[in-house]
């Protein structure tokens, strides 16, 4: 990623941008104000109060403190929670009867990233419409700011990661876990997944060994959480004595991937499945969401259960959770290793995932590579070109056009990006929302097969 070049992403979800040249102290401020302007017209309270956390990457205070001048300057009460996992501010939003949040975050993106997401009264990420209206009011720089008495106040909230634990074992089988007494090694990347992280574990009984376990805001190794940055996890895995598994969360602790037993990384996409497969064993069946850019297995699996489907939607949590609560789903997510548990909240949350996991591990009696191997298995190809290099984003539409006429015959979706579907696999060209980059992912029954259509895509797409 050209991080030199990059603009200000600003989507779906949230802005971003490079700290000190595109996402600055004064871009915080703005967006703080722009969103605490957006919540005094549309909840017509005069003081809208806001949960507010970061990341723990060490450009976040200053942000944060914009942000939140931003805020209480068009009359918010905050609650800053400090560095807090991005699904905590979610939690934490019910907890206070806040009427949103803001979290200070880049998530998986590198150091050098920062920005910020904007959360809903009941915790959600804002739907597409919303979030729009968010994005203008910052562009447009409408915003209604409140005069020297209206000012809003902040206060402190130290125990936000003992809340969303605690929210985690009430909706989780906390004596069959601790029954296991579980080895697990955990490798938080210097992040704000730290503390509540070490913390779950520790309640449902694991011995934990913590790599990367300090919130120092400077990360351990690159921070996304894919095979070749998690080299660190999987050696100690695989020399920790007894350990169950590894997990891995990213730096605002919303996704989280996973090493079997003997330390072998065992995919991203696995993450959701494995959580969706004891839901699924739980309920009996159910709706499950999950974007267009995730893996088959998913379906395959809820196709075991009768009366079980799984909404597609368009990439991106707000887009996953409004597929999910009108089928009043029982899990989501996507699989870059986010999981949508709604009785804990509505955010992407790596501890409701690993608690989930941890319940399947003890109640299959398996080892996790025995249960990985037992799953249906694709091979998936995810390739990204820099949008310069492919003509920037006024050559995305074109591009998809031409996408969608090549393959007219398939079956086509155009709900975000275009995805084909073959009889054998599928396709999906898209813009990313939070780099300024273009994907293409693919996913067939071998890799071959995988990059043949990855390559057919981009000749088709001209890219």
């Amino acid at each position: 990623m050209d991080a030199q070049g990059a603009p200000l992403m600003l989507s779906v979800s949230g802005a971003r941008g490079i700290v000190g040249k595109t996402m600055t102290a004064e871009v915080a401020a703005a967006y703080g104000a722009a969103f605490g302007s957006f919540l005094r017209s549309t909840t017509g309270k005069a003081r809208p109060r806001v949960v507010v956390g970061l990341d723990g990457r060490i450009s976040g205070p200053p942000l944060a403190a914009a942000a939140i001048g931003g805020l209480t300057a068009t009359g918010c009460d905050v609650i800053d929670i400090g560095v807090a996992m991005t699904p905590t501010v979610g939690v934490m939003i019910g907890h206070h009867r806040a009427d949103g949040g803001l979290t200070v975050t880049a998530s998986h993106n590198p150091i050098e990233w920062n920005g910020i997401k904007c959360l809903d009264g009941n915790g959600l990420a804002p739907p597409p419409a919303i979030a729009k209206e968010i994005v203008d009011r910052f562009r447009e720089r409408r915003i209604d700011w409140c005069g020297p008495l209206q000012t809003g106040r902040v206060e402190r909230d130290g125990g936000a990661a003992r809340v969303h634990v605690d929210r985690v074992l009430a909706n989780v089988d906390v004596a069959s876990i601790r029954a296991r007494t579980f080895t697990v090694v955990l490798d938080s990347v210097n992040g704000s997944g730290c503390t509540g992280g070490r913390m779950l574990l520790e309640e449902l009984g694991c011995r934990v060994e913590h790599i990367f376990g300090e919130p120092t805001g400077i990360f351990g190794h690159v921070p996304e959480p894919l095979v070749e940055n998690l080299v660190d996890l999987a050696n100690a895995t695989r020399n920790a004595k007894g350990a169950a598994c590894g997990f891995a969360q990213d730096p605002d602790a919303d996704r989280l991937a996973i090493v079997d037993e003997a330390g072998r990384f065992i995919g991203e996409e696995c993450t959701l499945v494995l959580a969706a497969l004891r839901m699924l064993q739980r309920t009996g069946g159910g709706a499950l969401a999950a974007n267009l850019s995730t893996s088959r297995m998913i379906d395959d699996v809820a196709a075991r259960f009768s009366g079980s489907h799984v909404v597609r939607t368009a990439v991106g949590e707000a887009n996953v959770v409004a597929g999910l609560r009108p089928a009043n789903g029982i899990l989501g997510g996507e699989g870059n290793g986010g999981v949508i548990f709604p009785p804990v909240c509505w955010v992407r949350d790596s501890l409701s995932a690993m608690a989930l996991v941890l319940e399947l591990l003890a109640h299959e009696g398996k080892t996790l590579s025995q249960l990985v191997a037992a799953l249906p298995r694709y091979a998936m190809v995810k390739r990204k070109m820099e949008l310069a290099a492919v003509g920037g984003m006024a050559a995305v539409a074109p591009a998809l056009a031409k996408v969608k006429a090549a393959f007219a015959n398939e079956r086509v979706s155009d709900v975000d990006g275009v995805r084909i579907d073959f009889a054998d696999g599928w396709v999906h060209l898209r813009a990313s929302n939070t780099e300024p980059i273009v994907r293409v992912i693919a996913e067939a029954p071998d890799a071959a097969r995988a990059n043949a259509l990855c390559d057919a895509c981009a000749r088709a797409a001209g890219i």
